[in-house]
Formats: C-alpha cells, structure tokens, sequence
C-alpha cells in the first residue's frame, strides 16, 4: 500500500537501495535529568530503564548486543545485510567526548554497518562532540534524534523536563552550522497532562517552522508502571487519549508536516507488563491501519494544508 506520507521505510530504501536494519542498543549511558546535572528524577513518564525496555539484551557489552539483535531481527528478515546502529536509551552524548567515541567504535565499524542513530537531549551536545560527530558524518549516515516532547514550558516544567525549547532551537541551528551533514529528527509527545488538540497540532507547527529538521518522530504517550506521572494520572491531572483522537490528532499533525521532512515514526511500541495505558496501543498495525483509512477518507496527504495556505 502506498503511504500518505513519507515514511521511514520508503526513505530508507531511496537512501540505501534496500531494506535495513535499525539496531537498537543500550550503550550505558545515563541521563542529565537524572543524575543532578540539570534535575533528578528524570521525566516523569520515563521509566527506570528509560526509552530501551524493548532491547534484547541491556545488559551485554555493546557489539554483543549488536548481534544479538541482528540475530533476532534476521528470523523475520533473513535477506538483510545493512545496518543502522541506534544508540537508543537514555543519553547517548551525556559524557566526555573520549567515552562517547569509545562506545560509538565498538558498534559502528562492524560489517554492514551504514550509519548510526544517536537518541540524546539538546542539553547534551557541546561542541567537542559535535565536532566528533561531524567527523562522523564524513564517514557514514549519521542522524540525531532530539527529544523535545513539547513546545510548552508549563508542559515541560510538569513533566520534568529541564530543558527550555529556546535552547532546543538554539541547539538544532549549532548542529546545522557546525555538522552540516547530520540530519536532525525532533520528539514529541502526544497526549501529554493538560494539552489540547490544538496544543499538540502546535507542537507540529512550530517544530517544523523553527527548525531545520529532517525528520519527525510522533508518540502517543504510554501510560507506564514506576514512573512519576502515574500520580498525575490517579489524581486527575492526566487522561489518556482515545484511538480515535490519536488518529484524528496524528492526521492532523501529517497535513501540517511538509512532504519532505521523513515521519519516523507515528505510534509507538511499550512493554504489555508495564503499561497501565492506553490498552489499545498494544494493537500497533491496527493503529496504523485506522491513520491510513483517515487520511484516505479525507483524501488528505502529508502537507496538504500547507499547499492551500499557499
């Protein structure tokens, strides 16, 4: 089925000729939030282990877990030969640039490797790892995905954050002067305590009218055990989105996306053990089914109201 949108899928095939693998790892680095370097506690959605309860093997060494993931991931697509190394949990530029560069090694010059995806925080990138990265960017795809989550400073305040999204535009246009060739994919959350629908479609415009981003990951925020925001939610403060407002929410959003810039994601996958909710989300393929019968029945397209503003 051909897509309303530019997925990430048809981005890569373009890109690489084929299909490839996004490996996930957990390189052990912590998280600024977390450890008294800007806040402690973390964001309050954040669970212990952080964005990386869905990797194989957490606690093995780096090119381990490499291939414990291809292995997993070669039982469904035995054909692949490419890879993405995504360096997903926590904060994957939180430390000096001697440890970074030392844990990125490990992973990126296996056999296959193409290119690496590197998960952090606009707080954690100075410019000795940016110039690491940019070197980096030489020899391989390299792209940042900044978690940003939301535009709101009071949202940002509830849920932790401890960063401004001043200082995320700020970082975005050092990456693109300093490492040009990096491409840059922003966060963010739908359904966060106390925004609207047209605070979350606000998010999206001002994501893509302030910076200069690549790509684009939309999360529909899981609910989930051991975290702070579980308080939130039994005291009132937060309620879960239907399936039908994230669709409606997430098609709204696409229309307002220009063609170009690459949807990376428009749902997202947590634990079964651990999410309180919403429930549905589990059903992943039928989330994604109901985005795509929206956008048919519309007749709309990423971008499409962009188009008639013109």
């Amino acid at each position: 089925m051909n897509k309303r949108y530019n997925t990430l899928n048809a981005y890569y095939r373009r890109l690489f000729g084929e299909k490839i693998f996004k490996v996930p790892i957990d390189a052990g680095f912590d998280c600024p939030n977390r450890d008294g370097t800007v806040a402690h506690g973390g964001c309050t959605f954040c669970t212990v282990s952080g964005s990386g309860d869905a990797i194989v093997a957490p606690e093995a060494p780096i090119r381990e877990q490499f291939y414990k993931e291809i292995d997993f991931m070669h039982r469904k697509w035995p054909e692949v030969k490419k890879y993405l190394v995504y360096f997903q949990n926590f904060t994957n530029t939180h430390d000096k640039v001697e440890v970074i560069r030392e844990r990125y090694e490990q992973a990126i010059n296996e056999p296959g490797v193409v290119g690496i995806n590197i998960g952090t925080r606009p707080d954690c990138l100075p410019d000795e790892t940016l110039a690491y990265l940019a070197e980096l960017s030489e020899r391989m795809h390299v792209t940042l995905e900044l978690g940003l989550q939301t535009t709101y400073e009071e949202t940002s305040a509830l849920i932790n954050r401890a960063h401004s999204y001043e200082l995320y535009v700020e970082t975005v246009k050092r990456v693109r002067e300093q490492a040009p060739k990096i491409e840059i994919v922003s966060h963010l959350i739908n359904g966060l305590p106390g925004e609207s629908h047209e605070m979350m479609l606000e998010n999206v415009r001002r994501c893509v009218t302030d910076n200069d981003i690549q790509g684009i990951k939309l999360h529909l925020l899981h609910l989930m055990t051991n975290t702070r925001m579980q308080r939130d939610y039994h005291e009132g403060r937060l309620q879960l989105l239907s399936q039908e407002d994230y669709v409606s929410i997430i098609c709204d959003q696409l229309e307002i996306i220009p063609k170009d810039i690459v949807i990376h994601r428009i749902t997202g996958d947590a634990p079964r053990e651990m999410l309180i909710g919403p429930m549905w989300s589990l059903n992943k393929w039928e989330v994604l089914n109901a985005i795509d019968q929206e956008m048919e029945r519309r007749g709309s397209y990423q971008g499409c109201c962009l188009e008639e503003n013109l």
